[in-house]
């Protein structure tokens, strides 16, 4: 008996020392993994997050916060996500249709206060459901910081904004779409947009982030670089975290929405973007908080256009990870790259964003990203 207790403890014993060190050495794996690529490709600064289950498996971060301080990059640091900020847009939406105050088909003009309409096909009306899948016919030809460029009393050119097909027959990427969504979000609810993604996004989730960088702790930026090819040197974009304080002095509810940019401006950290994206993988519920019923989640989720596979702010793809469904969005803007992509099926996850990467593409994702997350899974989910 004495025996058997003595070989029992000494198995617990090396099952206790075994599994640690097996641990370390996949995290030293995966490290290994993406230092490699950022020897290969000019890296300032990568945070990753991955999500197995349910759970954050592994969050770490590599190379710098700030170039010229040589400050290295933690989790903690937030960033300004880029257009994977559409989907919190998107979700917000998704509340205020299940609380019956808006509807997916309505006449966007309705909404946001001003003719929305192509001159080209002036009968078709251009719907919510429209603008939140790209297939409103609407461009950003003429900038979208403003909703004056589309507002026929505020702009001459207000046509030009308008592609030359019908409504719902061709697909665009247009950020002045959710700019415009932004804006009706405030019309709606009530509640200044920025306001509106705290209270009934963030804080149900327990997120440290938000699209008005006064509230924001400075401190936790992520410094974003801009790579230039033709001098091969990383440049700082101060912009990405632009405060337009007399922008905001200046607040018109329901009309300058985009100076918080609900198509672009959300900043937070890679671990919290990790949890946000938990919810939408476990269709709109996570940590006890319901943020949208599994209908919603569902319909973001699904395909609207025969030409690209986006729904609402969320796109599927099987190139990312060549040959594997993934669902999710990417980001880029003022020299940051990011994505946010999962697999519901699965239950895995992986988030990436550099604060400053050669902006190169390979298989329609940015070569950077793309190398990260297929490190990430190669490593870290498959084995």
């Amino acid at each position: 008996m004495k025996n058997t207790i003595k070989w029992v403890l000494q198995i617990i014993t090396l099952c206790a020392l075994y599994f640690p060190l097996k641990s370390n050495a996949q995290e030293n794996k995966v490290a290994a993994a993406i230092r490699q690529i950022m020897q290969e490709t000019p890296v300032i600064g990568l945070s990753v997050a991955v999500v197995k289950n349910n759970k954050i498996i592994y969050a770490q971060s590599f190379g710098l916060k700030d170039a010229a301080t040589n400050t290295p990059l933690s989790n903690e640091n937030i960033f300004r996500i880029a257009s994977i900020s559409k989907s919190f847009s998107a979700t917000a939406i998704m509340q205020l249709l299940e609380a019956n105050k808006l509807s997916l088909d309505q006449d966007v003009s309705e909404l946001v206060g001003f003719k929305v309409r192509n001159p080209k096909f002036p009968e078709t009306v251009i719907t919510l459901r429209l603008m939140l899948s790209h297939l409103s016919s609407i461009n950003d030809d003429q900038g979208y910081f403003s909703l004056d460029s589309i507002n026929p009393a505020k702009s001459a050119n207000w046509d030009k904004c308008y592609n030359n097909y019908e409504p719902g027959k061709g697909y665009m990427y247009c950020n002045l779409n959710f700019n415009m969504i932004g804006t009706i979000i405030e019309k709606v609810s009530g509640e200044r947009f920025d306001a509106y993604i705290q209270n009934h996004i963030l804080k149900p989730l327990q997120l440290y982030g938000g699209y008005y960088v006064n509230d924001l702790d400075k401190t936790r930026f992520a410094n974003i670089y801009e790579y230039r090819t033709d001098s091969a040197k990383f440049i700082l974009s101060p912009n990405a975290y632009a405060a337009r304080s007399a922008e905001i002095a200046a607040y018109q509810m329901g009309y300058s929405t985009p100076i918080f940019s609900p198509t672009g401006g959300m900043k937070i950290s890679a671990t919290d973007l990790a949890t946000y994206m938990m919810m939408h993988a476990n269709y709109g519920k996570y940590i006890g908080a319901r943020i949208i019923s599994k209908n919603s989640a569902l319909q973001m989720q699904t395909p609207l256009s025969d030409n690209r596979s986006y729904g609402f702010a969320i796109e599927t793809t099987s190139k990312l990870i060549e040959g594997k469904k993934m669902v999710g969005h990417t980001g880029s803007a003022y020299g940051l790259f990011s994505a946010m992509f999962f697999n519901p099926e699965e239950k895995f996850g992986i988030v990436v964003i550099s604060n400053g990467c050669h902006p190169g593409y390979s298989n329609g994702f940015n070569t950077v990203i793309r190398k990260t997350v297929n490190a990430l899974y190669d490593n870290l989910i498959v084995k």
